[in-house]
């Protein structure tokens, strides 16, 4: 058994977000630099975009006005004890801290259809909890643009649904959405489950590394078939035409029902912000 202060949680979620907010991940930082953009346009608003992520590393000020909606994802092991203030309040708290330290807008508000009153501190952040093996939290944390977010989309496919049902839903999906979730974009995808949960694992997928290799091949066929068919869109850097519209495509699958092809994707943003640690 491991004892661990949830005062440690919430330090490092404090961390986590004030880093993730202002300082891309090597992944999506180097795509960007590297992306082979051949429209006059496009090379020069990815100029500006890298100068942007280059400017936020050195000043420490956010990459983006939109500092997101938390998520958390909290990946606990079986042989941990928490300790102290209740985990929720702590994740809260390291939120908050984050977004009064850091600055950053805050952007949520308590009655999502009514009043709209702005909470003032971020919070509730989106939090969502996984039990495994072992004796380490593993935690993941997001702040999530709604530009990008407004576009995700989840349908019901029928089980007799071929794999070109799901690629054509997907970039479909892209396409609908243009120039909002400010391109060039990464795409989660998730894919099984019940409805909600390739909706979790859409989210999920976008923690990835964007060069990673999937072991089956049938998956790793179809992300490098849907980030083509989104490139030859048209869509381009800020949706102003281009061949780089999307920088990577993440897949996330789960065993579905005999009756059911639940799937659901997810867009980050060119700053598709992110970052994982391990206590």
């Amino acid at each position: 058994m491991r004892i661990i202060n949830t005062k440690v949680i919430k330090e490092n979620v404090k961390e986590m977000f004030l880093n993730a907010n202002v300082h891309l991940s090597e992944d999506i930082k180097n795509a960007l630099k590297e992306a082979d953009e051949v429209s006059p346009i496009g090379k020069n608003i990815l100029n500006i975009i890298n100068e942007n992520i280059d400017v936020a590393d050195k000043t420490n000020t956010p990459i983006c006005q939109d500092t997101g909606m938390a998520v958390v994802f909290l990946e606990v092991g079986n042989e941990v004890f928490f300790e102290g203030e209740f985990i929720e309040d702590s994740i809260n708290e390291g939120v908050r801290e984050a977004y009064e330290e850091g600055y950053f807008r805050k952007s949520v508000v308590k009655s999502p259809v009514f009043d709209r009153v702005n909470t003032k501190d971020n919070t509730p952040a989106i939090i969502y909890y996984k039990y495994v093996k072992g004796d380490k939290v593993n935690i993941k944390v997001m702040p999530k643009g709604f530009g990008s977010e407004n576009c995700g989309q989840t349908k019901m496919l029928n089980p007799s649904d071929a794999e070109q049902d799901v690629v054509d839903f997907v970039v479909e999906s892209v396409s609908k959405a243009g120039s909002k979730p400010c391109p060039p974009i990464v795409v989660g995808v998730g894919i099984g489950g019940t409805m909600e949960k390739s909706a979790m694992m859409a989210k999920e997928a976008l923690f990835l590394d964007i060069n990673y290799k999937e072991k089956d091949e049938n998956l790793q066929r179809m992300r490098e078939e849907i980030l083509t068919k989104i490139n030859n869109l048209g869509i381009g850097p800020a949706g102003l035409g281009g061949r780089v519209s999307a920088i990577g495509v993440n897949i996330m699958t789960y065993p579905t029902h005999i009756a059911g092809l639940p799937v659901s994707v997810n867009i980050g943003c060119h700053v598709s912000r992110h970052e994982e640690r391990s206590i």
